[in-house]
């Protein structure tokens, strides 16, 4: 089984250097100059949206994940970060409505650039990658159902964390002593 490991890095390799620069940078944009920052998935994207927040967190960023009790209202010059890999999720779409609604703007991180969330997107990062919406056919990841978009997710936020690291001035050490000692 390991040498599918091969495969699948290759394939998460390949995702990312699928990503357009130019939306790369406008991600780093709208989170480095954004008040406060709201994310929020579904499932096992959620678990990568969570480790995102985590380390905005870490870079001393004002971050919360939507549905917990000490998620502030958003407003003019903040930003919800949502993904939707497959497209569309009611639950996505219907925050993206809430935060822009009230001011804020909405990045969208998706595999499918033509969906209506990634339409009523203010920035929009495509991770081209297969979801669950596309785990069908003649041409299928080694890795099952969305768990590309899930892996390529994973590196690709951490990318945006180094490349925010850089632009915000923030060092390893300042990182590591907004790290929770409550382990």
């Amino acid at each position: 089984m390991l040498h599918l490991s091969d495969n699948a890095l290759a394939e998460i390799g390949e995702c990312l250097r699928k990503i357009e620069p130019q939306q790369f940078d406008a991600a780093v944009d709208e989170i480095a100059k954004a008040k406060r920052i709201a994310l929020y998935g579904v499932g096992r994207e959620g678990l990568q949206i969570k480790g995102l927040a985590m380390r905005l967190f870490h870079l001393g960023l004002r971050t919360a994940m939507v549905g917990d009790m000490t998620t502030p209202p958003l407003s003019q010059g903040d930003l919800l970060i949502v993904s939707a890999g497959p497209g569309d999720f009611s639950t996505v779409s219907a925050l993206v409505g809430v935060a822009q609604d009230a001011g804020a703007r909405v990045l969208v991180v998706t595999a499918q650039p033509h969906s209506e969330t990634a339409r009523r997107a203010d920035c929009l990062l495509t991770v081209p990658a297969q979801t669950m919406a596309d785990d069908q056919g003649d041409v299928q990841s080694v890795l099952p159902m969305g768990s590309l978009f899930e892996g390529a997710l994973y590196l690709a936020f951490e990318l945006l964390i180094l490349a925010l690291r850089d632009r915000l001035k923030v060092s390893p050490e300042a990182m590591r002593a907004n790290h929770t000692n409550l382990e």
